[in-house]
C-alpha cells in the first residue's frame, strides 16, 4: 500500500489516497492531536460498479463515520474512476443499454456482469483488508457497509467481517444468492419499496434467506435514492454495537 496524499478535514477526519498496486482507495480517519493515534474500527464501504469513490454522496457518508471514531476505507472496481472495464463488460453494458431501451428484460446480462465484477473484486478487497489492518492506526473489528452482491461474497468467506450493512439496490447474482445462507454474522439491509429496477420481492426473499440469526430489514418508501438521512444513523448504532 502506498500512500499519495493526505488531507486534513475541517471536521476532524483525515483523508488518505492510496494506491495497492493497480487499485486506487482512500481511507479516511479520526483526527487525533497525540502522537501515537490509538487504533479504531474499521468499516470497508463498497458501491455498486459505476460510482467512483469521488462520488460526493459516498465520500459524504465515509466523513461521517470517520468523525464518529470509524476508519473507513473504499476502492475503486473495475470500471470505476480511472480503472477500464474488460471488453467483454463493455459488450455487456451496451447490451444492457439496448435492453433497457427496448424494454427487454435484462436478468441473464446482469447476471454475466454483475458476477463478474464480483468475482474480481472479492480477492482486491480481502487483499485491501490485509494492508488496511497492518496499519497501526486500524484495528479491528471489521464491519462492511454497501454494495450487496459483493458484500454477501465477502461476508461469506472473510471471518474478519464481523458484522454487515447491505444496500438492497442493485442486482445480486444467483451465485450471491445462494451464498446468503453463509453469511451469519449480524446484518442491517436497507431496502426502498419503490426502487425502481430492483424488485422489492427480490430482497424480501434474499433477507429470508441469509444465515444469520441477528438480522435487521429497514425499509422506506421512496426510489433507489431516497433512503432517509436517519437510516446512517440508524447504520452506525448498529456498527456501535458490534465493532466497539
Amino acid at each position: 500500500m502506498r500512500f499519495t496524499s493526505e488531507r486534513r478535514l475541517d471536521d476532524g477526519v483525515v483523508e488518505r489516497d492510496f494506491l495497492l498496486g493497480e487499485v486506487p482507495g482512500t481511507l479516511w480517519l479520526p483526527d487525533s492531536a497525540g502522537p501515537v493515534p490509538a487504533p479504531v474500527p474499521l468499516i470497508l464501504t463498497a458501491h455498486n460498479n459505476g460510482l467512483p469513490r469521488t462520488a460526493d454522496r459516498l465520500v459524504a457518508r465515509a466523513r461521517i463515520s470517520a468523525a464518529r471514531g470509524y476508519a473507513v476505507a473504499t476502492i475503486d472496481a473495475a470500471g470505476c474512476g480511472d480503472r477500464p472495464l474488460s471488453a467483454d463488460d463493455e459488450r455487456a453494458r451496451a447490451e444492457l443499454r439496448r435492453a433497457a431501451r427496448a424494454g427487454e428484460p435484462a436478468d441473464e446480462i446482469l447476471e454475466s456482469l454483475v458476477g463478474r465484477l464480483v468475482e474480481r473484486a472479492a480477492p482486491e478487497w480481502r487483499t485491501t483488508l490485509d494492508a488496511l489492518l497492518s496499519l497501526p492506526e486500524v484495528a479491528g473489528p471489521v464491519g462492511y457497509s454497501g454494495w450487496m452482491a459483493l458484500g454477501v461474497r465477502l461476508a461469506a468467506v472473510e471471518p474478519r467481517i464481523v458484522a454487515a450493512g447491505f444496500f438492497a439496490g442493485g442486482f445480486v447474482p444467483r451465485a450471491q444468492r445462494a451464498e446468503a445462507r453463509l453469511v451469519t454474522v449480524p446484518l442491517l439491509m436497507l431496502v426502498q419499496w419503490d426502487d425502481e429496477g430492483n424488485p422489492r420481492q427480490r430482497a424480501l426473499d434474499l433477507f429470508d434467506a441469509f444465515g444469520t440469526k441477528e438480522k435487521t430489514l429497514h425499509a422506506n418508501l421512496g426510489g433507489h435514492t431516497g433512503t432517509p438521512r436517519f437510516e446512517l444513523d440508524d447504520a452506525h448504532r448498529f456498527f456501535d454495537r458490534h465493532l466497539r
